[in-house]
């Protein structure tokens, strides 16, 4: 399938059917999707509750979860053996750090409201 020259263009947040997305960057996909989530999530009202911002934050970056999620099921599809041992230690830390650096830049966006 052939894609035209003005659809090559648009990030590969858009799929066309039967696309292959294996070649995607997965990491900056995720990148992406989290950094959408953490600047709405801070931009939601201090009056809403905490379960009503995430759901808007997630709700709002959608498309973005979508093109992390297809793009990580086809790297698993693929079976992800061309990744190297390195790869994979990178991709681990990437992801361990969300889970220290997510939360507490999002305590210091609450503090600053």
């Amino acid at each position: 399938m052939r894609i035209p020259a003005r659809l090559a263009l648009i990030p590969v947040l858009f799929v066309l059917p039967g696309a292959a997305m294996a070649g995607a960057d997965v990491p900056a996909l995720e990148r992406a999707w989290t950094a959408c989530v953490r600047e709405t999530f801070a931009e939601q009202p201090a009056f809403q509750g905490k379960a009503g911002a995430q759901r808007n934050a997630l709700d709002a970056c959608k498309e973005q979860e979508d093109a992390y999620v297809a793009a990580l099921m086809a790297e698993r599809a693929a079976g992800g053996r061309d990744r190297t041992m390195v790869m994979k230690a990178r991709e681990w830390a990437a992801s361990m750090a969300a889970y220290v650096v997510d939360p507490v830049s999002s305590w210091i966006a609450m503090l600053r409201r």
